[in-house]
């Protein structure tokens, strides 16, 4: 290869690097209709940009983002300020990161579907808040208000749609926040005293306008006559929907949060009101040049896509990729500019397509592993017979010249293994690899703040001459696989250390002293290695006496488990790190456990958390033994209760159905186990009668809404679910019943148990509709009156019946000593004689 022709695919490689980063790491090669490049060529002549802003994962309006971006075919965008880790998860137990991480491919699939692409700060979804005050006091606003600044920048939007008003009609206090962030962020971007650090990377930017998208839902009607109105209804004969089809398919995506979202078809009006800027008359982009002109020298460039337009052939795309490959020339020798490398890339994109190019790049391993070896497979097919020539692959520990033609539909494969060195990144989500504080992320490189998604593992690039030009593309490797049922598919890579730690449990309850034991399960990633555990690690802990046993592992397969069970003496509450040996050929120890979360509707989802165990002596005393725990919609208090020395057995509809349930000291009903579980209503009697002969029932919370409507009755006397919720995990608890068990026996409840409480204190609060209740907790957040729905009990027959929105579900995995010991006391109810 000349030196001139490599230094023509290094500066090739910049341009490529220095572009958005794809999120596709699981998908199949993209294959595109005709229509989706005949759509692809008439986008080329349209310059124009629009982001919205909003607060969570599905609060975007999918339709208004579809019109832009498959109608208007401007380059539209999302930013959402969080990943949604604080909401709700109508489909498992997870919570907080792990349900952030979740949202976030919920959020990338659903832009695949409406042609936007995907933003995100770093700012940590804490659960509800009332009011932006409260949000911003866990946010750090100038944080939060730089990283809208930073995709603004980089962004460059013509045009910012909000999706909240900053006067509070959309409720949520993140979502009032998200409003005010936008328009401050509008007029902070075209400042340069404003975050000039970030001005090494990006240059300031104006916005033409920033517009409120009002609305009309949740019994709120923001939108009025005069305001600027634009119908977003159409249908796309291209793509065989209506916008508001495609849209639907887009919202469903949101599955976490139960938004399966019906079709519309017909005229759709979306309102619009200015907050900044010039308002606009007859169109959104009024005042904004969305054709070539606005890129100095590029007048010949519109005339050359009208020209690959006209001049399609659908049956035969192949015919305009010499047109498209002049292009490409004409458009790479503009000045550097935004435009400029947007549009080279859309043409890139098109040759591609219009090619008929299929390049993939596999393993058949999911995790490869530090220190070890990797098989890497190409498969390269020149399906519509362009002029192609494959010239060199490269890759950071891997590069291979080749002088290949690409014959037509002939397929070209070959292997490589390559050795992934010790210093290769684990992959991991890049908002995860810090300490996080309490609302947000800590990421301290610029550049990643924005991006969608984690760092793909593995990047390769293709160089491939086609019809004279270097063109070089950019493949991320995946893990490709046959599912019996589903078929070919594929998942991410992920890097993994050599050797992972898995505690059994995350939380250690411990009585009368700091000392507990559990197990360490050790997995070997690779075989044919030995290491040993290392101590553990803490912060400002004495006397700490660590026992393993074994403490050497050989590991003489790959995936081999060694369980290692533990004991820690410690004198006062801490928290451990453990570690060992991490024999990848560097001095340094591992604490790295592994947690997969996999759903059909989302690609597998890896990330590494530190191997910690968290120690608490509690004051506790239980009375009672067996409970049943009704599983809802997932949780992860029943791993609390066997903790606290309950014996637990899981209850479905299949147990439900066979046990005598007079053998259990108490039922619990997981979160909301009254929404997902239709089966819960021919139960009602059994679990009634079960109270009456001298049961305990405790249902913790469910929702009475569109999304999770209550599917059977709950109690013996009748009560209403209302949207009442207490915010602040800090708010002052009354006892309003002081003398009564729940806050006596075992345990004596006093205020010290209401603090070290994690987001809040209660949500979905119940209202005494029968009379029958005593109400025993009064709370509420600053500025609000008492409310005291958040633990109701009733006695019925010999047995007792409780209803709490206390938050059980989050501080026990949390650890917070209060909420097991009240637990301990509802449990308990049924046992206090002579009350």
């Amino acid at each position: 290869m000349s030196m001139r022709k490599t230094i023509v695919f290094i500066l090739s490689l910049f341009f490529i690097l220095s572009l958005p980063k794809d999120n596709l790491f699981a998908q199949p090669p993209q294959s595109w209709t005709s229509a989706d490049m005949y759509q692809a060529i008439k986008k080329l002549n349209v310059l124009g940009s629009v982001l919205y802003i909003a607060a969570h994962p599905d609060d975007e309006n999918t339709r208004l983002i579809t019109y832009l971006s498959k109608d208007r075919l401007f380059r539209t965008g999302y930013l959402s300020i969080t990943r949604g880790d604080g909401g709700q998860n109508l489909i498992g137990d997870e919570q907080g990161i792990e349900l952030g991480l979740i949202r976030t491919q919920e959020l990338l699939a659903a832009r695949r579907v409406d042609g936007g692409e995907q933003f995100f700060t770093r700012a940590y979804d804490f659960g509800y808040s009332k009011t932006p005050e409260e949000t911003f006091t866990k946010w750090h606003k100038e944080k939060i208000l730089s990283d809208v600044v930073w995709v603004i920048r980089k962004f460059q939007p013509d045009i910012i749609v909000n999706r909240f008003p900053v006067t509070g009609e959309g409720g949520h206090g993140h979502h009032t926040a998200s409003g005010i962030l936008a328009n401050e962020a509008y007029a902070a971007a075209a400042d340069p005293n404003r975050f000039p650090e970030q001005l090494k990377f990006v240059s300031v930017w104006q916005a033409k306008r920033v517009v409120w998208n009002t609305f009309n839902f949740g019994g709120t009607n923001t939108t009025r006559d005069d305001q600027y109105k634009v119908d977003v209804g159409g249908y796309n004969p291209l793509l065989g929907k209506s916008y508001g089809e495609i849209a639907a398919i887009s919202r469903s995506n949101h599955k976490s949060q139960g938004f399966g979202s019906a079709a519309t078809r017909g005229e759709a009006l979306e309102y619009f009101k200015t907050t900044g800027g010039t308002a606009p008359v007859s169109d959104l982009m009024d005042g904004v040049e969305l054709s070539w002109k606005r890129v100095a020298g590029a007048e010949a460039i519109s005339g050359i896509v009208d020209s690959l337009s006209s001049s399609f052939d659908l049956m035969h795309p192949e015919k305009s990729v010499k047109g498209l490959v002049r292009l490409y020339q004409a458009i790479k020798s503009l000045p550097d500019g935004y435009w400029r490398d947007k549009k080279l890339l859309e043409t890139q994109q098109l040759i591609e397509q219009c090619s008929g190019l299929f390049l993939d790049v596999t393993t058949a391993e999911q995790f490869p592993v530090q220190t070890d070896s990797l098989r890497i497979n190409f498969s390269f097919n020149n399906r519509l017979g362009t002029d192609a020539v494959l010239l060199r692959i490269m890759e950071d520990n891997f590069d291979s010249s080749f002088s290949k033609t690409l014959e037509k539909n002939k397929n070209f494969n070959f292997s490589k293994s390559v050795l992934v060195p010790a210093e290769k990144p684990i992959t991991q989500p890049y908002w995860l690899s810090g300490k996080m504080s309490e609302g947000y992320y800590d990421v301290s490189k610029q550049i990643s703040i924005g991006q969608p998604d984690v760092d793909p593992a593995y990047s390769f690039f293709i160089l491939i001459k086609i019809y004279g030009e270097w063109i070089t593309f950019q493949k991320t490797a995946k893990y490709k696989f046959t599912d019996p049922v589903r078929g070919e598919l594929y998942q991410p890579l992920t890097v993994l250390p050599p050797a992972l730690l898995s505690p059994d449990d995350k939380v250690k309850i411990s009585k009368d002293n700091n000392t507990f034991s559990g197990v360490l399960n050790i997995t070997g990633k690779k075989k044919g290695f030995s290491t040993f555990l290392d101590g553990v690690g803490r912060e400002q802990v004495d006397n700490v006496k660590v026992q393993y046993s074994p403490d050497k592992l050989v590991f003489d397969e790959k995936n081999k488990v060694i369980p290692v069970s533990y004991t820690v003496i410690a004198n006062k509450d801490n928290e451990y790190h453990f570690a060992m040996d991490a024999n990848n050929g560097r001095k340094d120890v591992l604490h790295a456990g592994m947690k997969e979360v996999k759903y059909d509707h989302i690609p597998y989802i890896t990330y590494f958390t530190t191997a910690t165990v968290t120690n608490t002596k509690l004051d506790l005393k239980t009375y009672g033994k067996k409970i049943g725990y009704i599983v809802g919609a997932g949780d992860k208090v029943p791993e609390a209760l066997e903790q606290m020395g309950y014996e637990v057995t899981l209850l479905t509809d299949k147990e439900l159905s066979k046990n005598n349930l007079s053998q259990f000291d108490a039922i619990l009903t997981g979160v909301r186990a009254y929404n997902t579980n239709d089966w819960m209503n021919k139960y009602y009697d059994k679990l009634m009668k079960y109270v009456n002969e001298g049961g305990n029932l405790i249902v913790q919370y469910n929702t009475s809404n569109q999304i999770g409507p209550v599917k059977a009755k709950i109690g013996p006397y009748n009560f209403n679910i209302t949207r009442t919720r207490v915010t602040d995990e800090n708010a002052t608890v009354s006892l309003l019943k002081p003398e009564h068990p729940v806050f006596n026996f075992p345990n004596k409840i006093v205020q010290d148990d209401f603090k070290g409480w994690i987001q809040e204190r209660s949500i979905y609060h119940a209202t005494d509709t029968s009379g029958k209740f005593e109400k025993l907790i009064g709370m509420n957040d600053p500025g609000e009156k008492s409310d005291d729905g958040s633990l109701i009990v009733a006695k019925y027959g010999k047995g007792w019946f409780t209803y709490t929105g206390i938050v059980f579900f989050r501080e026990l995995p949390a650890g917070v000593p209060g909420a097991y010991r009240l637990l301990a006391n509802i449990i308990a109810l049924n046992k206090k004689k002579g009350f």
